[in-house]
């Protein structure tokens, strides 16, 4: 019968367990050094370390907890196969670690799952399911799967040697930034915070671990707030792979008791964060991956050695498109406005020149005789251009509003 209750594992030596699974996962995944981060540490006057978990195999942390939990399977179970539920990174990692195991993998995935996440957990050979529209409801048919054809079910998050597995994260973080003060993670159903939190904790009690969460997805935070585990009537954020609407029994447990708190972060604030990742770091990352980064703005601490971690990177090319896109104008680098305008010659020079003299530079534009809303003015001009922050963009209002234009900012 699964623990599912940090009681249960009370005499359990949280370090050599963690330890053990480093040990089980040699030959299997990659090291991931951390990187500093000269830009993250300005922004928010801490040292920053990221530990880059994107560049991964199977390109997340994920790999990690369903590979030791298999490598510790009993050869009877070996023999039934397993199954799992997982928006996809954890499919990943249990595809990749049956296939090394000789064993039969089926997994369910929600319907919202990214394409490149099915196909990759496919190229491993497993059966794929999809069902349900967010993870819990493909974990309920992963059960159902489970107990009719005897799998055994490796969960995503609530089970301890998956837990062990992800805590390998940490232990590396410890071993490699010794004086680390906090540690900043991603938090969906809480598997790789409960991990890094028992090996943290139990080497050094000091080092504050805080989880991250996006804000249509307050999942452990809700729960921590209301002292007990709630279930959320739905999960709205481009974060699919924190997108759970209840946490872990055992992960709870873990959470409530050495967890330092949990930080709230916008759509906003990830795709600024994602944005300023792949400008200055030239790294791809998912969204929920880059949640840690997205809280530094939001941590109540200055001058201290901060390791956030990037838990995974796959994502689609059409979704980072997409993001990168309202990062820029996030941050204050596209800019769009509209100006009506009497159709006489040489309204649009006017305009053009104080673009150029602002060094604004104009990647859109659209001239339309028929979109004027003030009867005197018959044409309504909209432009996009790249600035160089809100600064910028008030500059150039400025200036156009000088010359008697009254613009109607877009976005």
């Amino acid at each position: 019968m699964l623990k599912t209750n940090l009681f249960e594992y009370e005499g359990m030596d949280h370090e050599e367990k963690v330890r053990q699974a480093a040990k089980n996962l040699e030959g299997t995944i990659k090291k991931t050094n951390l990187v500093y981060s000269e830009f993250f540490s300005r922004e928010c006057g801490n040292s920053v370390y990221m530990k880059p978990e994107n560049l991964q195999v199977t390109g997340s942390f994920k790999v990690r907890g369903a590979f030791n939990k298999i490598a510790n399977l009993s050869v009877e179970e070996r023999e039934r196969g397993v199954v799992t539920s997982s928006a996809g990174n954890h499919a990943q990692g249990v595809a990749l670690s049956s296939k090394r195991a000789g064993i039969k993998s089926v997994i369910v995935m929600p319907t919202v799952t990214p394409l490149i996440k099915i196909e990759g957990t496919r190229a491993y050979g497993s059966e794929v399911v999809i069902h349900g529209n967010v993870y819990d409801e493909s974990c309920r048919e992963a059960l159902r799967l489970s107990e009719e054809n005897g799998y055994t079910y490796v969960h995503a998050f609530d089970d301890y040697d998956v837990i062990c597995g992800q805590g390998t994260v940490g232990l590396e973080i410890i071993e490699e930034l010794r004086d680390v003060d906090e540690i900043l993670v991603p938090v969906g159903g809480g598997g790789l915070i409960s991990g890094i939190a028992l090996i943290a904790k139990t080497i050094k009690p000091s080092i504050r671990v805080t989880g991250v969460e996006p804000s249509g997805a307050l999942t452990m935070k809700t729960s921590l707030g209301e002292g007990r585990i709630v279930e959320l009537d739905c999960c709205r954020t481009t974060a699919e792979g924190v997108a759970v609407k209840r946490p872990g029994e055992l992960t709870y447990s873990i959470v409530n008791r050495y967890v330092d708190g949990i930080i709230e972060v916008t759509e906003e604030d990830m795709t600024e964060a994602l944005l300023m990742l792949v400008e200055k770091h030239k790294f791809i990352a998912e969204t929920s991956g880059i949640l840690p980064l997205a809280a530094l703005k939001k941590l109540n601490i200055k001058n201290k050695k901060v390791a956030c971690v990037i838990s995974g990177g796959n994502i689609d090319v059409l979704t980072i498109s997409s993001l990168i896109n309202k990062g820029l104008v996030s941050r204050g680098r596209i800019f769009c406005f509209s100006v009506d305008l009497p159709d006489t010659p040489g309204q649009l020079m006017r305009i053009s020149q104080i673009l150029a003299d602002s060094r604004a530079n104009v990647v859109k534009l659209d001239h339309n005789q028929f979109k004027a809303t003030d009867r005197y003015m018959n044409v309504q001009l909209e432009v996009t251009v790249e600035t160089n922050g809100e600064n910028h963009i008030q500059h150039i209002i400025e200036l156009l509003r000088k010359d008697n234009f009254h613009i109607k900012r877009q976005y």
